[in-house]
């Protein structure tokens, strides 16, 4: 069952200057823009998708003929997740090989990933392993989960925190980035015509990397492993690719947004049929598995294209002050949600996989947003501003230390 993995903030991933000034651009090329307000929408929607298909697979919703597969299928909002951080993470080193900018050096963007992420996770995994009833505290589950290996550990995706798989690969898609940038870095100038076909080619590629025989312990899948959702990742590194060139085809289509609109409906429609997989936890066969990361990244194209490609004004729904809030606190809704959803069970006397669908999912979601605002405001709000602070605080050194020279 898929959940959103940490999202990057659109306003400090940008790494260098990402703003180039209109007036210098050539007249076909798209200004780049920074801070872009509808991705921080999509993202509350897709974090609220992601709770749709849990509580559909815990009241038993998702085991019904046709609405069950609808609900379960909610699980593709990871592909937007996935999506976002490659679009997001990507745009600084297609920007600077277009001379729109300059991405992160390598230490700065690790660091600030893990401070993203980690603060409010460890607080998460602590307070689980500590209090939820059956999560188990081997040395081993709080090994895997303090270090996000999950999916490579056995028997580690525990109660409370299962949906933390994708953050693991998350984790591992930071980790590739850098050595992706140094080895697309020399494609620059006219060479920067092969970036995208290069990283089309790597997502294709991927494609067969559930049919790759390859030994894993017990309970351990490696289609769950970062090179089997790759292609999200990948369609993401593409719009940013897009996002800093002239204008082409792919502008002019997310801008027609009821094509994009079907097309998007049209991937979910297919990935609600046996085509993606059967219902549940069943695991589908390798066709069945790469078949709904086609449709997946197809969706989250077809989702973000339009927010990343086509200027066309506001999106009213995604950058009103709500949603905007709930994609600030959506790591939160994404960390806290399974834990909210073990504790309304008992609270109000429902017995797991016996239906009230509607009124687990109310409750979830009224409480996980709260929680997720606490979240927000007590631990990764803080540790941001100090990850700011601390880098000003260099920054300041290192005049004094110029001058002084």
């Amino acid at each position: 069952m898929g959940a959103p993995p940490a999202e990057p903030s659109t306003e400090c991933l940008t790494g260098g200057e990402m703003n180039t000034p209109t007036e210098s651009l050539p007249r076909a090329v798209v200004p780049l823009r920074g801070f872009i307000p509808s991705l921080e929408g999509m993202r509350a929607f897709a974090a609220i998708g992601i709770i749709v298909t849990h509580v559909a697979f815990q009241t038993g919703a998702a085991s019904s003929p046709v609405m069950g597969r609808i609900w379960g299928r909610f699980d593709l909002t990871v592909a937007i997740f996935f999506a976002l951080s490659g679009f997001l993470l990507w745009r600084p080193h297609a920007a600077q090989a277009r001379g729109q900018g300059s991405a992160q050096p390598i230490t700065k963007y690790l660091w600030s990933r893990a401070v993203r992420i980690l603060p409010a996770y460890w607080v998460v995994v602590v307070l689980v392993l500590l209090f939820l009833p059956n999560t188990g505290g081997s040395w081993r589950v709080w090994a895997a989960n303090l270090s996000l290996t999950q999916v490579f550990v056995p028997l580690t995706l525990t109660e409370g925190m299962t949906q933390m798989w994708s953050l693991s690969v998350e984790v591992s898609f930071y980790l590739l980035l850098p050595l992706l940038g140094l080895l697309m870095a020399g494609l620059r100038g006219a060479a920067t015509r092969y970036r995208i076909p290069l990283l089309f080619l790597a997502a294709i590629a991927t494609l067969a990397w559930a049919f790759v025989p390859v030994s894993t312990p017990e309970a351990i899948h490696h289609d769950n492993w970062l090179p089997g959702y790759f292609p999200w990742f990948a369609t993401g590194m593409l719009l940013a690719e897009y996002s800093t060139r002239r204008e082409s085809w792919l502008h002019r289509l997310a801008a027609r947004r009821v094509i994009v609109a079907g097309i998007a409906l049209t991937a979910f429609v297919l990935s609600a049929t046996p085509l993606a997989g059967p219902q549940g936890l069943v695991r589908p066969e390798p066709w069945q598995f790469e078949a709904k990361i086609v449709l997946g990244a197809v969706l989250a194209l077809a989702l973000l294209a339009p927010l990343v490609l086509a200027d066309r004004g506001r999106h009213r729904i995604l950058e009103h002050p709500v949603t905007l809030a709930l994609g600030r606190w959506s790591y939160g809704i994404f960390i806290w949600h399974l834990v909210i959803l073990a504790m309304v069970f008992p609270v109000f006397g429902i017995i797991p996989f016996s239906g009230h669908f509607v009124l687990v999912l109310i409750v979830t979601v009224a409480l996980s947003i709260p929680v997720a605002a606490a979240s927000y405001s007590l631990v990764e709000e803080p540790a941001r501003r100090a990850l700011h602070r601390g880098r000003a605080d260099t920054a300041t050194a290192t005049r004094a230390t110029s001058a002084a020279s």
